[in-house]
């Protein structure tokens, strides 16, 4: 992928802020109770957060291609940072799309300047793979829907300001077409929040939310009752990519730091780097993260141009967590009995790319819906009449 002059000069921006300001104190932030958010103004003052939404709101109306190259170069000094792009592009992209004009100018701006953070609550205890079957109600009285039920799984769950929610309006039987979607902050009466003790991600956090009568204008609905989740979802090609690039990054520091290691490191007498042993398993990492970093700019470039790109973002989303994995386990082992020890960023890059081997799909998902898009509606066909 051949990167243009703006391009080069914004990734640029988000490298030297990556480096210079996140990475020094990754590791240390782990120990934190919560996100820092004068990390995500500094990152809005940047330009760094939704890079891809129109002017009008504080982005800069540039492509997919460039938001990834922001992602990945985020990632690579601080992966939990970088969800704060992953996101504004995301959820300011649903709101752009779908919510009323007023609600995405009251949001949208204050997300691209980090001064918001916007969850996604789509997951359910009973299910996280089976997005469509939703439990949790919205019930409209008057002029307000009032919410039932929880959410679990949630990022950013005890430090969200507005969640974009995912609730049943309609019947049970009725599936996708039954689930509409809204904007709901979640300072009001009626939401509690629990934060989960992950193996990973620590500062972001992963939670419930609890629903019990919560009360959102019909105002904040996102277009029609009960097409919520077919108009919504079409916007999760592109948070897949960007996930695939956030593995990328964090996997990539690993290996920069391993090559530098084994230069420097010397066994009888010559460098580690002198023995193939050493760096052939760091030279197939180096290229398999290669391969997967280009397929996730081909799957941009495709959204950019307006052409399907639904295979390529489950490809990658499969692909770039377990590649970032096994790499950066790989680097642990090529470091020694010293890349055991948690003074090394590694283990903390593996615990927390780990994360998204589950998270926003599994590979398995990824996997059915690569094989839909090669031959159709045959190959969930098995799964759909088994559980009639």
């Amino acid at each position: 992928m051949i990167f243009d002059q703006d391009q080069i000069a914004l990734r640029d921006v988000a490298r030297r802020f990556a480096r210079d300001k996140l990475r020094p104190d990754y590791q240390k932030r782990e120990s934190q109770p919560g996100i820092d958010r004068s990390l995500f103004k500094e990152m809005g003052s940047l330009g760094l957060i939704g890079v891809d939404l129109p002017e009008e709101y504080g982005g800069l109306g540039a492509s997919g291609v460039t938001a990834g190259l922001i992602t990945e170069e985020i990632a690579y000094g601080d992966f939990n940072v970088s969800y704060m792009q992953l996101l504004g592009s995301l959820m300011g992209a649903i709101m752009h799309r779908h919510a009323r004009p007023e609600l995405a100018r009251s949001w949208i701006g204050r997300l691209l300047a980090g001064e918001a953070i916007i969850g996604l609550g789509l997951t359910e205890p009973r299910g996280g793979s089976d997005a469509a079957n939703l439990q949790v109600k919205a019930r409209r009285v008057g002029d307000e829907y009032v919410l039932s039920g929880e959410k679990t799984s949630i990022t950013f769950a005890d430090q969200a300001d507005a969640m974009i929610l995912f609730a049943r309006t309609g019947r049970p039987d009725e599936g996708a077409r039954g689930v509409s979607a809204f904007l709901v902050p979640l300072d009001q009466k009626g939401v509690q929040r629990t934060r989960f003790n992950d193996v990973g991600s620590k500062i972001i956090g992963r939670g419930s939310v609890f629903f019990d009568d919560a009360r959102v204008p019909v105002e904040n609905r996102f277009g029609d009752e009960g097409k919520g989740f077919t108009q919504v979802m079409q916007g999760f090609d592109f948070s897949r990519i960007l996930i695939a690039l956030q593995c990328i990054g964090a996997a990539q520091a690993s290996i920069d730091e391993t090559w530098e290691y084994v230069k420097e490191r010397q066994a009888f007498g010559v460098p580690l780097a002198q023995y193939q042993g050493v760096t052939f398993p760091v030279v197939e990492f180096e290229t398999q993260i290669a391969a997967c970093r280009q397929l996730c700019y081909h799957g941009l470039a495709l959204r950019d141009a307006g052409l399907p790109h639904t295979a390529e973002a489950a490809m990658v989303k499969w692909m770039g967590p377990k590649t970032a994995f096994d790499a950066i386990h790989q680097c642990i082992l090529s470091f020694g009995h010293y890349g055991w020890s948690m003074d090394l960023a590694h283990q903390q890059r593996l615990r927390d790319v780990m994360g998204l081997e589950i998270g926003d799909g599994t590979a398995q998902i990824m996997k059915l819906i690569i094989a839909r898009e090669k031959i159709g509606r045959v190959a969930v066909q098995y799964a759909t009449e088994s559980k009639k």
